[in-house]
């Protein structure tokens, strides 16, 4: 598909830093609100959306746990947070009239269904948005591994990466003045030089599976439909074939 004719199915990653705007921590409803007016326009245009949140904006495994959890319970708790996140914004979603099925890659019947590949299809053919929450259902996996594994799983056009950043990089911006801004790149580039786009596992997966990822800033959330539209925005990652 060409990248400008606009995707028919996508996966949307947020991170959950982003979600709280700049708070720093919890959940920022008005931001949430603009960001979920614009992924039901998306809908209302024929887009089929899929979500995963990430969970930061509550607890980081990894971070927050390190030296005073267990890797596993800390990954755990990451999980969770990932659910906060995914029912806050199905509630925001379907204030602003969108349909919505949340999905957990582990057991949660009191609060979401049970993640099937057939039942979120389903749900996306009929409209819905889905929300993928708790990962991949295993520690050691992060989001971002999560959101390319929905996205091969569901056959998603493009998996969208919505950051606090507005591409991808050669370096950090924030610390390094002269750092290269890439608005089209390999996946072998980016794990040949190690970039920060989305961690290795996520990249290879994307890769092998020919899923296009674009990265983009979430600090004006229409580039959401900018991303959406296959319009050029940020940085696009894809095969060296194409």
């Amino acid at each position: 598909m060409n990248q400008h004719e606009g995707y028919g199915r996508v996966l949307i990653k947020l991170s959950g830093e982003a979600l709280a705007g700049g708070r720093g921590r919890g959940l920022d409803f008005p931001f949430i609100e603009s960001v979920c007016s614009v992924l039901a326009r998306c809908v209302s245009n024929g887009t089929q959306i899929a979500l995963v949140l990430g969970g930061g904006n509550f607890w980081r495994g990894a971070k927050d746990g390190a030296g005073t959890m267990e890797r596993s319970r800390a990954d755990h708790i990451g999980m969770l947070a990932t659910v906060m996140n995914s029912l806050a914004v199905a509630d925001k979603l379907e204030q602003a009239g969108v349909r919505t099925r949340v999905m957990t890659s582990v057991p949660m019947v009191t609060f979401a269904d049970v993640y099937t590949r057939r039942g979120a299809v389903e749900a996306l053919e009929n409209g819905a948005v889905v929300l993928f929450g708790a990962g991949t259902g295993s520690p050691y996996f992060s989001t971002d591994t999560a959101a390319a594994l929905r996205a091969v799983e569901i056959g998603a056009d493009a998996l969208l990466l919505a950051k606090s950043v507005d591409a991808v990089y050669s370096a950090d911006p924030k610390k390094d003045p002269n750092a290269v801004r890439y608005d089209h790149i390999t996946y072998e580039e980016v794990l040949e030089r190690h970039l920060n786009v989305m961690d290795m596992t996520a990249t290879s997966l994307a890769m092998d599976n020919n899923v296009p990822v674009r990265v983009f800033a979430l600090s004006d959330p229409e580039n959401i439909a900018r991303a959406a539209a296959g319009e050029d925005v940020g940085t696009l990652v894809e095969s060296a074939t194409h």
